[in-house]
């Protein structure tokens, strides 16, 4: 790899004082055709103090004229840009990211100290409001927010007719699948109306929480999953506002093998692919999220250790799960629980599956929504029930 990072400067040729506390960073790679558009929306973002906005672009092995547009669009831009460029023949997704990333801690870190990293893709774009609302989300309470994306209509215009109506029923189903986890498997950090998706395109992160995950997962696909799995597992708070929303490319050749691109691409060539992993049965999600928050329960009581009948339940060896029970976390022992067991292996469903799932989706938040509302009254009034035993009979799967 040789890297070379170019001089911080905004269009007046100033520096500010103390540097940005707020930092975009975007990996790019032969982005020619779309970065010009990824940096006229991030430059009228709105809402912020002068001099608040940093932005880093990591331009790794770009071969496509993608530096020389940069080049020309950085005077115009209203914020001071960082600009790396790098050359990696091993390079991958998540190595850009943390790269990027670790550009954007590193100059809020020699500048104000802490603030907020942002990230986004280059083929995408952000709305006026997006890094507002991101900071919005933040000062309410978060750690981190997770946005969610919408392919671009006039890219998404050309796409086979099935593709866009598949979308819409997994919308639906994955927006129903959310509030009933919301409902049995709450976090009190994140409440209904949220979603639940995690990409890159669209992340919000304190700086202090980055630096100590260990920041972005250096992996070549799911790093951004893997990084918000991190953040909760440490304890951290991630939110998920349906609000915050980032608009991006429907192409079908992307840079990042096994990403949106790829995704797009195969549900054109196997229509009855299956769907995302959360995406199961409902009588299936019910018991996952019935597990869940009963292994929270007993994790926070002290009880995870002391009593294994939900490791025998959950087909967990029992010296894996003295081992679970020792995380002093519990989101993290919660995490190592669903991964140990072979009970709650994820089974997605396919699309031709999505109707239906739909519609017992709906049967069960009737019952669940009036009982989530008395839960939540019983919380706010620091009711503390107490813990069943988690060797009683569980929902069926």
């Amino acid at each position: 790899m040789s890297p070379t990072t170019l001089p911080i400067a905004d269009p007046q040729g100033r520096v500010p004082a103390s540097g940005p506390d707020v930092v975009v960073a975007i990996p790019v790679r032969n982005e020619a055709e779309r970065i010009a558009a990824c940096l006229r929306a991030l430059g009228a973002q709105a809402g912020l103090a002068p001099g608040r906005l940093g932005l880093v672009l990591f331009l790794n092995n770009c071969t496509d004229g993608t530096e020389a547009i940069v080049a020309g669009l950085r005077a115009s831009l209203p914020m001071p840009v960082r600009l790396i460029t790098a050359t990696y023949e091993r390079a991958h997704a998540g190595w850009a990211r943390r790269a990027a990333m670790d550009a954007a801690a590193a100059w809020i870190e020699a500048g104000p100290g802490t603030g907020t990293i942002l990230t986004s893709d280059a083929d995408s774009r952000v709305p006026p409001d997006w890094v507002a609302r991101n900071l919005a989300a933040l000062e309410a309470g978060a750690d981190a927010v997770a946005g969610r994306v919408e392919l671009a209509p006039e890219e998404a215009a050309l796409l086979p007719p099935s593709l866009p109506a598949r979308g819409k029923l997994e919308d639906e189903y994955d927006a129903l699948i959310t509030e009933i986890e919301t409902c049995l498997d709450p976090d009190p950090h994140d409440p209904w109306p949220c979603h639940r998706t995690t990409i890159g395109a669209s992340l919000a992160v304190r700086s202090g929480a980055y630096v100590q995950v260990g920041g972005m997962p250096e992996i070549p696909l799911g790093e951004d999953g893997a990084f918000v799995a991190a953040l909760l597992q440490q304890g951290f708070r991630v939110r998920h506002p349906r609000d915050v929303v980032v608009t991006i490319s429907a192409r079908l050749s992307g840079r990042a093998p096994g990403g949106v691109a790829d995704t797009i691409r195969a549900r054109c060539e196997e229509p009855d692919a299956l769907c995302d992993a959360r995406m199961e049965r409902v009588p299936r999600l019910i018991l996952r999220c019935w597990l869940r928050h009963r292994l929270r329960r007993l994790h926070r009581s002290g009880r995870l250790g002391r009593d294994l009948a939900w490791a025998r339940l959950l087909g967990v060896s029992a010296e894996e799960a003295r081992r679970i029970a020792a995380m002093p976390r519990v989101g993290e022992a919660v995490a190592a629980a669903e991964r140990a067991s072979p009970r709650l292996a994820f089974r997605p469903v396919g699309p031709r599956h999505l109707p239906g799932q739909i519609r017992a989706a709906r049967v069960a938040l009737v019952m669940l929504r009036p009982a989530s509302r008395i839960a939540a009254r019983l919380r706010r009034g620091g009711s503390a029930a107490s813990v069943p035993p988690l060797s009683a009979t569980a929902p069926e799967q």
